[in-house]
């Protein structure tokens, strides 16, 4: 049963019981419309709802969104709730989101436990609330929450829900606090449809749009959400609640709602693959390599998590840089109030930094986020193999280099594996897990076990130059690069980039991030580079300028007075040198133009990718260019992207432009084959 009942003393206890979160799909749906009529005929004082396990209700079932609704429609049950003579009240312990929310909006009361959540986040799923959310939240908080909380889609806590007067009272046990609910008082609360709309507010509603325009460009939902909002203020509920419920039907089948359910679904499955049967080691005390801002935000991201960190360091002045670099982030997260004093001095007396390996010695992982340099990463490597137990895993956070190199080194090298973050280490969800030739399941049971304790978005990867990641963004500056030679500039390809969801452009990021980084690594791949691949040299001859970014005031912008960034004409000069000594004509693009060779150059690095096994799944690129690389989240990652475009139309158009570069250009053996099979990316499987 979905739903279950009893009655005790003539008072109503329903619970919803749909594992894992009580997701509301029609089975549930079903279960409270017979209770509402149930309760009716025994004449109960009062109907006490609550859900089973940790979730009151976790919102609708988006599995059900690619089909056509199903009766009973959540609208009508929940106007059967808060119509109905006998009143409800929501005991909510755990979250009650989206629809779950709305169920307790039509309750005439709500009590929450201390450690609840009651939101709207529908937006995230590119739709609006549809069963009465848009109309009820808004009688219960006011106009301005009730933007926020909508159109932002973010949640409450018990106590600022209670602060907004959206739960009557805070207890630890709901259940028990809604059964002791005087008779009186509980009657006389006035059910949430009968509550007038607030007052008409054109500055509130002006405002809410500006902070979506800047937080959510280019995304419908959050702008639908409002209007709908708006419409309600000025007509009766029942009047309201179709024109709501038209919008999320309409938005729920549209390109955008897809492609977040795309990456929500996506995110759930990121998991650690079934064919790995080996435990995890254990992961109460680890070793990280390096104090520099990565690995102090790799032992930040372990102190978050419960867990000891030590970081080792080669002198003293690294053992202090350490120190002081986790202390900024301890203190940046206390001012934000993402942890209490007392949470922070836990997190102190958990962390350490020295010169000491043998103070490791416990430890049965090692994560080394050292300099990024083999020779330096072989020297870590051994010592950590002579001090931690032979179980330990070792782990590297290096972004490119060969970790089957690193591990011939040692004498076990299954004990080897890559754990890539991404900066900063303590906030970027996604964890590349780089599989080496030789890494045991131990280990790659370790790194999954180490993502989920962190809250990480796990994705296994096999070995090449940048792994899946990089390696796209390398092809993808490669692709901007050209475009900028050959007719365009640095803040022309950053506003096509951005007008395509990004939230900055490549120049713009590489700025933030440092020239000098990619400088090196161009460096690296110097001995090992195509000689019939184009080179462009523009960003060679940044460096040599001392133009490296945010960091020296000049970059691809020019940052004066270390305030926002600023067209640099020198820049633009460079390109026109260059193209002139390559005697290139340079082309006028247009916006369209730049997106399209960016993001199609994207799709067939990542083609090649999942062809050579690299990327187990076309899902597994999608969150890594979503959560990595900052590709919009609402076309649901590159590969999703590139389903919608179509394998035929992608390959028409890189053959195109192979006619210019056929090197650059080469069409990816599984894109064509997905061409002529009509096999979606999504579906197709690796070649090797």
């Amino acid at each position: 049963m979905s739903v279950t009942k009893r009655n005790e003393a003539d008072v109503g206890y329903v619970e919803i019981d749909n594992p894992p979160v009580n997701a509301i799909g029609q089975s549930v749906r079903q279960g409270l419309l017979d209770a509402v009529r149930w309760a009716e005929e025994l004449h109960l004082t009062r109907v006490i709802l609550s859900g089973k396990g940790r979730a009151f209700a976790a919102g609708a079932d988006a599995r059900e969104f690619d089909s056509a609704p199903l009766e009973p429609h959540l609208p009508d049950v929940l106007n059967a709730i808060d119509e109905s003579f006998v009143p409800w009240i929501a005991a909510i312990d755990g979250v009650a989101l989206g629809g779950g929310a709305e169920v307790a909006m039509a309750c005439r009361m709500r009590i929450m436990s201390p450690k609840s959540q009651i939101g709207m986040p529908e937006v995230t799923l590119g739709v609006i609330p549809g069963a009465g959310g848009t109309q009820r939240l808004p009688r219960l908080v006011g106009l301005a929450k009730a933007l926020d909380m909508i159109s932002l889609g973010k949640p409450l806590n018990a106590a600022d829900a209670l602060a907004a007067k959206l739960t009557h009272t805070v207890e630890d046990d709901p259940v028990e606090e809604a059964y002791m609910v005087n008779t009186e008082e509980l009657g006389c609360i006035v059910p949430t449809w009968e509550l007038p709309a607030p007052e008409h507010d054109k500055e509130l509603l002006a405002n809410a749009r500006a902070t979506i325009a800047k937080k959510s460009p280019n995304q419908i939902a959050p702008n639908r959400a409002i209007d709908v909002i708006e419409a309600g203020l000025s007509i009766p509920f029942h009047d309201a609640l179709p024109i709501e419920r038209a919008a999320f039907l309409e938005l729920k089948i549209g390109d955008q709602a897809r492609a977040l359910r795309h990456i929500f679904f996506a995110e759930r499955a990121a998991k650690m693959p079934e064919t790995i049967k080996a435990d995890p080691v254990a992961l109460d005390h680890i070793a990280v390599v390096g104090g520099g801002t990565m690995g102090a935000g790799i032992a930040y991201a372990l102190l978050n998590a419960g867990l000891r960190a030590t970081i080792l360091e080669t002198d003293e002045d690294g053992v202090a840089r350490a120190l002081t670099n986790v202390e900024k982030v301890i203190d940046a997260s206390l001012k934000r109030g993402l942890i209490s004093d007392a949470r922070a001095q836990d997190h102190r007396a958990r962390f350490n930094a020295t010169t000491d390996y043998t103070t490791v010695g416990d430890a049965m992982l090692a994560i080394e986020a050292a300099f990024e340099s083999m020779e330096v990463k072989k020297d870590v490597f051994a010592k950590l193999a002579m001090t931690l137990p032979k179980e330990a895993i070792l782990a590297t956070n290096t972004s490119y280099l060969d970790i089957n190199e690193l591990a011939a080194t040692l004498p076990d090298p299954s004990r080897v594996i890559g754990l890539h973050f991404f900066a900063p280490a303590h906030i970027m969800k996604l964890l590349e897990i780089v599989r080496g030739d030789k890494t045991s399941d131990a280990a790659i049971a370790t790194g999954f076990a180490l993502g989920k304790a962190l809250r990480k978005i796990p994705v296994l990867a096999g070995v090449c130059d940048g792994f899946i990641g990089n390696r796209i963004l390398a092809r993808y500056r490669e692709a901007a690069d050209t475009v900028f030679m050959d007719g365009s500039s640095p803040w022309e390809v950053d506003e096509a980039m951005e007008a395509l969801g990004y939230a900055m452009g490549p120049y713009e990021a590489q700025d933030l991030s440092g020239l000098d980084i990619a400088h090196a690594n161009r460096r690296r791949q110097d001995a090992t580079r195509d000689p019939n691949r184009r080179y462009i040299p523009i960003a060679d001859r940044m460096v040599e300028l001392g133009k490296l970014g945010r960091k020296t005031g000049a970059g691809w912008y020019r940052y004066p007075g270390g305030n926002g960034k600023v067209d640099d004409p020198i820049v633009a000069d460079l390109a026109i040198e260059e193209s002139h000594l390559a005697k290139r004509e340079r082309t006028d693009y247009s916006g369209e133009q730049i997106t399209e060779r960016l993001v199609l150059a994207m799709i067939n690095e990542a083609a090649d990718i999942l062809d050579e096994g690299i990327a187990h799944n076309a899902r597994d690129i999608d969150l890594v260019t979503v959560f990595g690389y900052g590709f919009p989240r609402w076309r649901g990652g590159l590969m999703h992207y590139a389903d919608t475009l179509g394998a035929k139309a992608i390959v028409a158009r890189l053959r195109e432009l192979s006619q210019e570069d056929a090197v650059a250009w080469k069409v990816s053996p599984l894109l064509e084959r997905c061409a002529e099979t009509g096999i979606k990316l999504a579906d197709a499987a690796p070649s090797k």
